[in-house]
C-alpha cells in the first residue's frame, strides 16, 4: 500500500469498523488516504466519480445495505477500468457460500473480522505487506 499514493477505497456500513479498519491503517503508519462508501452502491458511485482517484486497493465488507459486497463484486469485475483493482473481502460472515461467490469473482483476498484489535491489526498489516511486495497490474 505503500508503493504509490492512491487511496484505499474501505466499502463499509458499520461506523464503528470503519472506525477500526482507520485506526488499523494509522497505526501501521499507512500513509494513504482512505475513502469511504457506506453500501456498494455508493462505492460504485466513488469510483464513477472523475474528480476521485482511482483507488489502489478496495476493503470490502460483504453484509450491507442497498447493495451488498457480492453485488458490487459483480458491477466491479465487470467493468472495464476497475476489474483490475485489488478487492479483500473483511467480513464478519462465516458463510461458505460468501467465501466462495467472493472467489469467484476474482478477490485478491478474505478475511473474517478478527473481534479483537490487536488481531485485526496483525490482519491489516499481512494486507499491507503482501501489497507492498506485490506487482499491482498496471491501469
Amino acid at each position: 500500500m505503500h508503493v504509490n499514493n492512491s487511496p484505499i477505497l474501505l466499502v463499509e456500513d458499520d461506523e464503528v469498523d470503519a472506525m477500526t479498519v482507520r485506526r488499523a491503517l494509522r497505526d501501521l503508519r499507512v500513509t494513504n488516504t482512505l475513502s469511504l462508501a457506506d453500501n456498494g452502491e455508493a462505492a460504485i458511485a466513488h469510483l464513477s466519480d472523475p474528480a476521485q482517484p482511482k483507488p489502489c486497493l478496495i476493503l470490502l465488507d460483504l453484509n450491507m445495505p442497498i447493495m451488498n459486497g457480492i453485488e458490487f463484486l459483480q458491477v466491479v469485475k465487470a467493468h472495464p477500468e476497475w476489474r483490475r483493482i485489488p478487492v479483500v473481502v473483511l467480513t464478519t460472515s462465516q458463510e461458505e457460500q460468501d467465501k466462495i461467490a467472493s472467489f469467484d469473482l476474482s478477490v485478491a483476498g478474505y478475511m473474517t473480522k478478527p473481534v479483537d484489535y490487536q488481531k485485526f491489526v496483525d490482519a491489516m498489516r499481512t494486507i499491507d505487506a503482501y501489497w507492498t511486495l506485490s506487482e499491482v497490474a498496471p491501469g
